[in-house]
């Protein structure tokens, strides 16, 4: 690794730290801001411990990244097996010294565990390994997230809880609501002490201390849609039902509503059937026109998006990571699974076809392009010109995630054009 790989003063300061804390537990939390280098960074962990056998566990877009990441650290002392969350229980039968679980706030759900999570801490119990943490948010909605992530870690600080329930009794405000008459316990008020529970074994960078300066500059785009298309909305909020000759739209409930709308608004449906089609190709022309010449990075939200988009884009238009930095063509990501782990430095722009109602998704992919040597990214937002995107925009860029009640609020002044 000497002479071949210069870690920055940050990651070296973070690999010794991290050492120190995995001589003394059995793990390290890395809380590293997007782009900083965690995945390199807890590889350089791995080679300073000397160990032999590495799990990392990620999801699947991200495992050439990884692989990339652990060629230019070779040659190292120990094997990497990089593998996804789904496929975990097809991981070679090794006695693992270290598992690295990346953007481990995926494995934070409650009040019961996800398949994930039971996945992981089956695979910790098995090998007895140590663990590696990643997550550049780590608890992006609640401090309640963090009981799950680390409760497979044999003496992790909430061990001597049983369950969730358990530790709901000291690190969270429980609360009952009311939800179609309907009485639900709200586990979400978790307590800072949550936080200071995990201080001891978590290092944390945020871009401004790895010494980034990159300055983000985001733009929203308004595009007219087809008359059709407004009309076809107009009439779902009028009549919350859409017949055609053979397919149904239905909006029987306000969550319907809103999530019909959102397609719509996009210019895709989703019919009653299960069937889906693209029925405006407005915003997939307009980018292709307005950023003609540009090398882009797009995210979309629904399938049907992503099918206008190879129609309008066709061979100019990719979808894995590999084409789009060995060619001049563009990329098209969904923006859940394209927001973590993966890097669009390539990219001249970020583009957003739609956007996601979740704060987290809009927070960590729109700085998919930043690199501690790139000053300045552009971000475009398309939206429909009376839409609903503009409205989840209010709430995403405050940090809350875009609800029903938003949409109730929000619901008269739509189709406004």
């Amino acid at each position: 690794m000497e002479g071949v790989l210069e870690w920055r003063d940050y990651q070296s300061d973070i690999i010794g730290r991290a050492t120190t804390i995995l001589a003394k537990s059995n793990f390290v939390y890395l809380a590293m801001e997007v782009r900083t280098g965690k995945t390199l960074t807890s590889l350089g962990i791995c080679e300073k411990l000397g160990v032999e056998n590495v799990l990392f566990l990620t999801k699947k877009k991200a495992i050439q990244s990884i692989s990339d990441d652990y060629d230019i650290l070779c040659p190292v002392g120990f094997s990497l097996f990089t593998i996804n969350y789904e496929s975990m229980h097809k991981a070679p039968d090794l006695k693992w010294d270290i598992i690295i679980c990346d953007e481990s706030h995926s494995l934070g759900a409650f009040p019961k565990p996800n398949k994930r999570a039971r996945g992981v801490k089956d695979l910790i119990f098995k090998s007895k390994a140590k663990v590696i943490l990643l997550s550049g948010t780590p608890t992006p909605e609640s401090y309640s997230q963090m009981y799950h992530q680390v409760y497979g870690v044999k003496e992790n600080p909430f061990a001597a809880y049983k369950n969730f329930y358990r530790f709901c009794d000291k690190y969270v405000l429980v609360k009952e609501r009311m939800i179609n008459s309907l009485r639900i316990r709200d586990y979400s008020q978790g307590l800072d002490s949550i936080l200071e529970a995990v201080k001891p074994y978590t290092i944390s960078l945020t871009q401004s201390e790895a010494g980034f300066v990159t300055e983000t500059t985001e733009n929203v785009l308004e595009v007219p849609l087809e008359y059709n298309t407004y009309l076809i909305a107009n009439m779902l909020k009028k009549d919350l039902v859409v017949e055609g000759e053979s397919e149904v739209i239905l909006a029987d409930t306000p969550v319907k509503l809103m999530m019909k709308l959102h397609q719509l608004y996009s210019g895709t449906i989703k019919f009653e059937s299960g069937n889906s089609m693209v029925i405006d190709y407005s915003k997939a022309e307009f980018i292709k026109e307005h950023f003609k010449g540009k090398k882009i990075g797009i995210f979309y939200k629904f399938k049907e998006e992503l099918n206008a988009l190879k129609k309008v884009f066709g061979d100019d238009l990719v979808t894995e990571l590999s084409p789009f930095e060995r060619t001049n063509k563009n990329i098209a990501l969904q923006i859940v699974s394209g927001r973590e782990g993966i890097s669009l430095r390539h990219a001249d722009c970020l583009v957003y076809y739609n956007i996601d109602f979740s704060a987290t998704s809009y927070w960590q992919s729109k700085d998919r392009m930043t690199t501690k040597d790139r000053l300045k990214n552009k971000v475009y937002w398309i939206f429909s010109k009376g839409g609903i995107e503009s409205k989840i925009y209010k709430a995403v860029t405050k940090k809350k995630d875009y609800t029903l009640r938003h949409f109730k609020r929000d619901l008269l002044s739509l189709g406004t054009t």
